[in-house]
């Protein structure tokens, strides 16, 4: 494939994202217009930027690289995935109804509101928003750098502009409008690789009788149980404490909107996990000396499609990874505009002031990212160490919280400084962390344990009542959505039932 012409249609995509951005920025007032969509996003919407973000980067380049090392173990990244998505609509899509913006406000409201773990869990959730955006630069960047000749730190800049220039003119609506455009390319994309892949393999028998050798001659890497599972778990865990996807629900049009939103996304998903390791393990069978499996997705691309359907498929793949990067990018600004100037003690701006403070934040956002991007080129491992430090801890804290009323602020900080120490512990060891697979189960483990201790050690504060109260009063945002009376449903004490 001749890279002109990939260079021509990644420029035409982006000025077809432009276009969008400008059409959708129309009648954007104020930074709740800007950061959350002004909390009107529909269900359809909510449902294409979801499967945009879960087929991103990690799926495209990560779990097929995976199974192409790994065979249908690939699979495990998928299912975490779902497992996450549909633990997320059970468990936390009535959340809507508390108008937060932030999830270091929800985190806050489960320890009374106390505003060391908002401005702690503030500080992860930003790190965490700027090691998944770093992780789609690396993602769009091997792409780029594979199809063109780019090097890699030419192409980590292109792929912080390309983002960077839509997410900063239309913020949170572009994003959803364009991941939801994409979805839909990305979804057959993926569908027409692995009915190609099947073809050019000869079939499902050829495939089968490859891997039971394969298995037989342990071509593939052996995985134990325990990093498979530590895998699927870290996916999860992602889902449940990536700010991107409780944006999402704070920006929905409703609650039920939300719920069959993720519902649908998550079942998908889980079906369609086995497509990325079928392409995975058809691009072993195919190209067996691949130098880099990161590039199995786009070698297998070239290798079974013809020129125009394979630049298609390629375009959809790079969409894919600033589909996922613009969410991130927009979650990380509104903790900066929500929580980190709050805890500067500076005023929260208004109007359009606002919003092109807003602006000015996706390019401070977009160039940390890219900075953190220059740490690593090897994605998967990226991801899954990134989720452990900075995510256990806030998914501790988010699920005790929603459904343990005795969790108190400095459960929820143990909570945090364990899971990072922990996991920060085993990617110092590397026989820890061969046993492992990666950092997540023990600080999970140890990240809820030190939490319940000392919830139970220390007295409670305000209870969610009070907590929400106080949590509005500072937002200026929120106040002008939701009063004293509104209540988290599914609480276990009458006055928040």
């Amino acid at each position: 494939m001749n890279p002109l012409y990939f260079l021509v249609g990644f420029g035409c995509y982006l000025l077809l994202m432009i276009g969008l951005s400008f059409w959708v920025s129309r009648g954007q007032r104020n930074q709740d217009d800007f950061l959350l969509a002004g909390r009107k996003v529909s269900g359809g919407l909510t449902f294409g930027t979801t499967i945009a973000t879960m087929i991103g980067t990690g799926t495209s380049m990560g779990a097929v690289g995976y199974a192409y090392g790994h065979g249908w173990t690939g699979m495990m990244y998928g299912v975490g995935g779902a497992v996450g998505i549909l633990l997320l609509a059970s468990c936390f899509a009535s959340v809507r109804e508390l108008k937060f913006s932030t999830m270091s406000e929800e985190l806050s409201y489960y320890t009374g509101a106390n505003r060391w773990v908002k401005q702690g869990s503030a500080l992860l959730i930003f790190l965490a928003s700027l090691g998944w955006l770093g992780a789609h630069i690396i993602g769009g960047a091997l792409y780029l750098s594979w199809m063109t000749g780019l090097d890699m730190l030419s192409a980590k800049l292109l792929i912080t502009l390309a983002f960077t220039i839509y997410v900063a003119i239309g913020g949170y609506k572009a994003v959803v409008w364009t991941d939801s455009l994409m979805a839909i390319i990305l979804f057959s994309g993926f569908l027409l690789m692995g009915f190609s892949a099947v073809q050019a393999v000869g079939g499902w028998q050829p495939l089968t009788q490859f891997w039971q050798q394969a298995s037989a001659q342990q071509l593939f890497h052996p995985l134990n149980t325990l990093p498979a599972i530590s895998l699927a778990v870290a996916v999860a865990v992602g889902v449940l404490a990536t700010p991107s996807f409780r944006q999402r629900i704070y920006s929905g049009r409703s609650v039920s909107s939300v719920r069959r939103s993720f519902l649908f996304a998550g079942g998908l998903y889980l079906c369609f996990a086995f497509i990325p390791a079928l392409i995975g393990v058809s691009a072993r069978f195919l190209l067996p000396e691949l130098a880099n499996p990161q590039f199995a997705f786009t070698s297998l691309a070239v290798l079974v499609l013809p020129t125009l359907a394979a630049m298609l498929v390629l375009l959809a793949g790079l969409s894919a990874t600033l589909s996922s990067a613009s969410s991130d990018s927009i979650a990380a600004v509104t903790v900066v505009m929500h929580d980190l100037q709050q805890g500067l003690g500076r005023p929260p701006l208004t109007g359009r002031r606002a919003v092109w403070a807003s602006r000015l934040a996706v390019l401070l956002v977009s160039l940390s990212a890219f900075t953190l991007s220059l740490l690593s080129n090897n994605l998967v491992g990226y991801i899954t160490s990134m989720i452990a430090t900075l995510m256990s801890g806030l998914c501790v804290v988010g699920l005790l919280g929603r459904f343990w009323l005795r969790l108190t602020w400095q459960g929820g900080v143990a909570a945090l400084v364990v899971a990072v120490s922990s996991s920060l512990s085993i990617l110092s060891h590397a026989d820890w962390l061969a046993f492992w697979g990666n950092p997540v189960l023990p600080a999970l483990a140890l990240a809820s344990t030190a939490s319940v201790l000392v919830s139970l050690w220390t007295k409670p504060g305000l209870n969610r009542q009070q907590a929400l109260l106080k949590l509005h009063q500072q937002s200026p945002v929120c106040s002008n959505h939701t009063n004293s009376d509104d209540v988290l449903p599914g609480s276990s004490d009458p006055k928040l039932s």
